[in-house]
């Protein structure tokens, strides 16, 4: 059987509101177009997606609003924090994407970005909101796991 490799490794940044807030129908993994002093922020785990999303403009995936830390050492060639990104995906993919986002209410968030093979990617979510009800009962059903799992481990 062959060893499977440690994903939490190469994970650089995760945004873990976005499963409390969105029930994601579909993951997507894309490449990022990044700037040297973007790559070595990244490496640095300087990230936050929180706030980020993605959007499809122009046969193009941007990704915006997230951030990107500035780099200690980039001095005069560093990059603008909050800038938007462009990510790399197949034509089939973003033809895809932009039939379910043409869909109210479902938009595309970022999940995880991580470095796989030396390059940056970013996992993205079609996701639809949830409401403050399914929350709770999500948190509650969570909840009901781990005790049902506590007692499991007992016996």
């Amino acid at each position: 059987m062959a060893k499977q490799k440690q994903a939490n490794d190469n994970l650089m940044a995760q945004n873990k509101k976005a499963r409390h807030d969105y029930s994601i129908e579909s993951t997507y993994e894309a490449g990022i177009v990044l700037t040297g002093t973007e790559i070595k922020a990244i490496r640095d785990k300087r990230v936050n997606l929180r706030d980020g999303f993605a959007q499809v403009r122009n046969g193009e995936v941007w990704l915006m609003n997230v951030h990107i830390s500035p780099y200690d050492q980039g001095n005069q060639f560093n990059h603008d924090p909050l800038r938007n990104r462009k990510l790399l995906l197949h034509k089939k993919e973003i033809k895809r994407l932009s039939g379910e986002l043409s869909t109210k209410g479902i938009t595309l968030v970022p999940l995880k970005l991580y470095i796989k093979n030396g390059y940056a990617k970013v996992l993205l979510g079609v996701a639809k909101g949830k409401h403050e009800y399914d929350k709770r009962e999500t948190l509650k059903r969570r909840e009901q796991d781990r005790q049902i799992a506590r007692v499991m481990k007992k016996y």
